[in-house]
């Protein structure tokens, strides 16, 4: 079996893309398995963080790589925190997580009626670090932000996620429905479909 790293270390993310990309027939392996040093991810876009991160995994590895950078885009706050969102809480004092995180939007859209929001997820593969073809896929999920958390799944910010077309928050759905709907599974499906139309088969 062909193995590819995902290069992150965060568990729900990796849990996620393993079920998304089951179609493909490859092995999804994190960096962690390969004791590699997080990336830097200097950028302001989604797009320029994930190759980055893409490139410095395979670089370790040898293998090919694939990377998420995902965020979430307030319409209330001009897109913020986008790329930064894994560290929203902290320009408020709190620590780095995702509950804080939760805690710090609400906070910050206390009082704001345009509640309107995207979870944006930027997948990008490379067979190799000098890859110059490197394979892009982008999922939206377009929603609203509640005033409280609602249901016991997920992470990020699927709790306070709110989907008018579902009638619920990504947190409520069952992990399959979700990967319907959410950004990451658009975006996975998408690149799995590259994958196996632009890559030579195994």
């Amino acid at each position: 079996m062909r193995q590819l790293v995902l290069a992150s270390n965060n568990a729900g993310k990796l849990a996620e893309l393993r079920m998304l990309f089951a179609p493909l027939g490859w092995q999804l392996l994190p960096q962690s398995d390969f004791n590699i040093p997080e990336a830097e991810e200097p950028f302001h876009t989604f797009v320029e963080n994930a190759l980055a991160k893409a490139r410095h995994a395979a670089a370790h590895t040898g293998l090919p790589a694939v990377a998420d950078d995902a965020g979430l885009c307030v319409d209330a706050f001009d897109g913020l925190p986008g790329v930064q969102t894994a560290y929203y809480a902290t320009q408020f004092g709190y620590a780095k997580g995702d509950e804080n995180n939760v805690r710090a939007l609400l906070e910050q859209l206390q009082g704001v009626e345009q509640r309107r929001a995207a979870l944006v997820s930027t997948l990008v593969a490379v067979r190799t670090p000098m890859d110059p073809e490197p394979l892009i896929a982008v999922g939206r999920a377009v929603g609203e932000i509640t005033t409280a958390p609602r249901g016991p799944n997920g992470f990020g910010f699927d709790p306070v996620m709110y989907l008018p077309e579902l009638g619920q928050t990504f947190a409520e759905l069952d992990p399959a429905v979700k990967n319907q709907y959410s950004h990451r599974g658009q975006a996975a499906r998408q690149l799995v479909a590259l994958m196996q139309a632009q890559w030579a088969k195994p």
